[in-house]
């Protein structure tokens, strides 16, 4: 336990130090840097803690890896959100429900909601002075697109010319949060909420580690990664708790949980952000077995997958219903205009090095449909843990989209630690390059490219490790006349 409290401590005061230069939505090359020295030092302390030797002996694991994740939690809490705005729109829109109006109705800016401003998050527009912005379809094209995308300082709402982006469960959360945190704590309740959810997610990790006989206090590499002290305690995004739901899905699955729970937990988790619908074959196999581990055959496995998916697709249709009620098509809400402004030199920019966008983005549906396909049918002995095969499918989607956003490989981090494959965390890493050098192309896809290239050469490592060795011929006898 010493060497944990003293590795806890080290990268405590790193990301002290990291929180304390300030802001660096608006001085990218900043976050650049002071990433980077976090993941670096991360990296050392990792290595150190989990030598050979280390011994980590306690007869509570599960307590003292929730008060070692708790502990390097807390740097983000008393910092303001450093690496983005997100927050802020979770801010409003959950004050926006707790008002009675549909999220997915009125742009923050429109005056039709100047009674919920306040000094925090409109300190430069006053409930009694008209904005000059209604609510209004998106322009068709992406310079418009990217025009209406522009921050205004008036408030720092994340484009307050927005619809909100975010599923109805999402929205469920921020109203949740938004209900118990007073107005003049701004963000603040969202960041408490991202550190306590990593740290429970630490110990659900830390469980099913323990379930599959591993150590569990490898689940601290989730806890103190950059990635999550930077983007839950600091950061409060969504995307923690997207990372929650996944790790609760796949502990559903291993633990053959009826097919209803497993798929309610992959759509809840795709009801927050849409990126784990990606996730849902990993938990569809055509083959299972039953309760009492006996094979279901294939045409059980095909029920049993068959009420995951439906499942899964039923809840996010059903949470979206009442809103569609409500408002219509404009559910969708930025969607399309988020889809616009990504869709740049960016998008998909690990494939367009060699091909032209067209054609990667044909090749990138290719990519994932088959991984899915894999996670359905080829995965023969391994169809009762999804973890595998979900960090393959969510690791080709970050693969072939290459997003500039770092948090959204939160529930990839989380996914790498439950299955032992830590070299997948390089993903997190270009995540953080790309935002940092989020402009200055060819940035992205050289991270990206560099991520690809440490899984690759680690796991043909690993494979070379497993082939057992070549039996060794013994030499001729020698001839005796």
């Amino acid at each position: 336990m010493r060497r944990a409290a003293r590795a806890t401590a080290i990268l405590t005061v790193t990301y002290l130090g990291v929180l304390s230069v300030g802001n660096t939505d608006s001085r990218r090359w900043l976050y650049l840097l002071v990433s980077l020295s976090a993941w670096i030092v991360f990296g050392l302390v990792a290595r150190w803690f989990f030598r050979a030797d280390r011994t980590c002996r306690t007869d509570r694991p599960l307590l003292a890896i929730a008060a070692l994740a708790l502990v390097v939690q807390l740097p983000g809490v008393f910092f303001a959100p450093a690496s983005s705005t997100d927050l802020n729109r979770y801010v409003w829109d959950g004050r926006v429900q707790l008002d009675g109006v549909d999220p997915y109705r009125y742009v923050p800016f429109d005056d039709r909601l100047a009674h919920l401003r306040d000094p925090v998050l409109f300190p430069g527009l006053r409930p009694d002075e008209p904005s000059g912005v209604t609510t209004e379809p998106l322009p068709a094209t992406r310079e418009g697109v990217l025009e209406y995308a522009r921050n205004d300082p008036r408030s720092p709402i994340s484009r307050p010319r927005f619809l909100t982006p975010y599923p109805p469960v999402a929205e469920a959360y921020y109203a949740a949060v938004s209900a118990v945190t007073p107005w003049s704590w701004g963000s603040k309740g969202f960041q408490i909420s991202g550190a306590l959810i990593a740290v429970a997610t630490s110990v659900l990790i830390a469980r099913y580690l323990r379930s599959r006989g591993r150590d569990p206090f490898q689940a601290l590499v989730w806890a103190w990664s950059p990635i999550v002290v930077l983007e839950a305690g600091n950061g409060g995004h969504v995307d923690v708790l997207v990372a929650l739901l996944v790790v609760l899905a796949v502990m559903a699955a291993v633990h053959r949980r009826a097919a209803v729970v497993v798929g309610g937990l992959v759509g809840l988790a795709a009801a927050v952000k849409l990126t784990p619908f990606v996730l849902l074959p990993a938990f569809t196999p055509w083959r299972c077995t039953r309760d009492d581990g006996s094979p279901a055959g294939v045409w059980g496995g095909i029920r049993r997958s068959l009420v995951v998916g439906l499942t899964a697709i039923g809840l996010v249709v059903l949470v979206y219903l009442p809103h569609y009620l409500a408002v219509g098509p404009a559910i969708k809400g930025s969607l399309d205009g988020y889809l616009a402004e990504e869709g740049g030199e960016n998008r998909a920019s690990l494939l367009t090095l060699v091909m032209p966008l067209p054609v990667a983005n044909v090749l990138a549906v290719v990519v994932c449909l088959g991984v899915a396909a894999w996670a359905v049918l080829g995965r023969r002995g391994r169809e009762d843990d999804p973890a595998l095969p979900a960090l393959y499918l969510f690791g080709a989607l970050l693969l072939t989209t290459t997003p500039v956003l770092a948090w959204y490989s939160l529930p990839l981090v989380a996914l790498a630690v439950m299955v032992g494959r830590p070299e997948w965390l390089a993903l997190a890493v270009a995540g953080c390059c790309a935002y940092g050098g989020h402009g200055a192309y060819p940035a992205t896809p050289v991270a990206y490219a560099a991520a690809l290239l440490v899984i690759y050469l680690v796991t043909v490592r690993r494979m070379r490790r497993r082939r057992p060795a070549a039996a060794t011929p013994r030499p001729p006898a020698p001839r005796t006349t």
